[in-house]
């Protein structure tokens, strides 16, 4: 298929590629024009064919609504916007009734793999009607994992950020249990070696995982963690997830405590939060402090 993609940075430019390497092709945009392939959205849209297919990959809130708006003008009936960025789920439903009212189809896609989906696939979650993510599907084919799973179509518009939501949430609480766990080891006398302790817990035990690897690689690249600072930012995802239990009568507490320590991180330099930012940079890039 060809489609245009908004957006060339850790994960839109490595989505492109990826959706290249598939034998798609993709028109890409960025301010950083010594990347792009046009210079502005109106040269992206006038070069796909139609129906026009656009995945706007910019930071949630002013920055993606500016985008998908512009599109709105440019864009004709039958055509298609694909948020991939991290909205929340609530201004997913707001541009999806503004595309519509001019006969625009609108998906919303959660996007998680960070720095590795180049090479390992990105899991999807999309919201949308099953005739506008059909205009979209050989690209979502493209860029999930291998496999039979790594892809969902979650439910309507908004289904697909509300997704990926929870799974930050959850990705918030799982980081701060491996990370308590880590400076409690450290802190006692009778444990000699803890980063082989979390090594031997990547096979054979119910904690295994993609984070608990990660956790062992930063340990190998920094024992101690004695280079990074525990400060740990968050990117919003969490937060909402606490307001939609909130919303909800559902307790987060797990969640909820995890985003907790994050605040707690930015007034004192915590051990427990130089392991979160050390597997934040390990799994989506995320820029660390030096100590």
């Amino acid at each position: 298929m060809e489609l245009g993609l908004v957006g060339l940075g850790k994960m839109g430019g490595n989505m492109r590629t990826r959706l290249r390497n598939a034998g798609h092709t993709v028109v890409g945009l960025d301010h950083d024009l010594d990347i792009s392939d046009v210079k502005s959205l109106a040269e992206l849209v006038e070069a796909l064919p139609s129906p026009k297919v656009v995945w706007v990959m910019v930071p949630a809130g002013g920055p993606t609504h500016e985008v998908i708006t512009e599109l709105g003008d440019l864009l004709g009936e039958g055509d298609l916007v694909v948020d991939g960025g991290n909205s929340r789920w609530t201004d997913d439903i707001a541009h999806g009734e503004l595309l519509a009212a001019k006969s625009i189809g609108f998906v919303d896609c959660g996007v998680s793999g960070g720095v590795w989906g180049l090479q390992n696939g990105y899991a999807l979650m999309y919201g949308g009607e099953a005739d506008d993510i059909a205009k979209v599907q050989e690209a979502f084919d493209a860029l999930k994992p291998e496999g039979e799973f790594g892809s969902v179509h979650a439910g309507k518009v908004g289904a697909g950020h509300f997704s990926k939501m929870v799974h930050n949430g959850i990705e918030y609480a799982i980081m701060q249990s491996y990370a308590e766990g880590w400076e409690l080891l450290e802190k006692v006398d009778v444990v000699d070696n803890v980063t082989e302790v979390f090594r031997s817990w990547r096979e054979g035990t119910v904690i295994r995982s993609w984070l608990l690897d990660l956790m062992v690689s930063a340990l190998d690249a920094d024992p101690g963690l004695s280079k990074i600072r525990g400060y740990a930012d968050d990117s919003g995802e969490g937060r909402w997830t606490v307001e939609a239990g909130i919303d909800n009568a559902v307790a987060t507490p797990a969640i909820t405590a995890a985003l907790y320590a994050r605040f707690v991180s930015r007034q004192d330099d915590s051990p427990a939060m130089k392991a979160i930012a050390a597997m934040r940079n390990q799994f989506g890039g995320h820029a660390v402090k030096s100590d």
